[in-house]
């Protein structure tokens, strides 16, 4: 199988990015505007987070919704295709939950 039509490539491609996993958790409870969002992921630069939010958009992941234009405010959601992600990375971070769990007690034996 050449690794583009592999489908767990395709779906590392979709939340592939340092912010992108932070990002959909954060919005799994529903909508937030910008600024919210950055404040939720604050290791991140805002020019990163813009960039992760429209290559998630592109995506079909993230809904993007001009509230207001003066002042500009902006909303961001999960779409219900980007909400099936969700158990994804619940799966995933258990895994690395445990992860982290053995890769610890492998320092500790060490």
């Amino acid at each position: 199988m050449r690794i583009s039509e592999c489908p767990v490539r395709a779906t590392a491609d979709v939340i592939d990015g340092k912010w992108k996993p932070q990002i959909i958790n954060s919005l799994k409870a529903g909508r937030m505007r910008f600024g919210r969002l950055c404040r939720s992921v604050p290791e991140a630069s805002i020019k990163v987070i813009t960039a992760q939010l429209r290559e998630l958009e592109k995506d079909g992941i993230v809904l993007r919704k001009v509230v207001s234009l003066k002042p500009l405010q902006v909303e961001y959601s999960l779409t219900p295709y980007g909400k099936t992600l969700v158990p994804v990375l619940t799966e995933m971070a258990a895994w690395g939950k445990k992860h982290q769990r053995l890769i610890l007690a492998a320092k500790r034996i060490a």
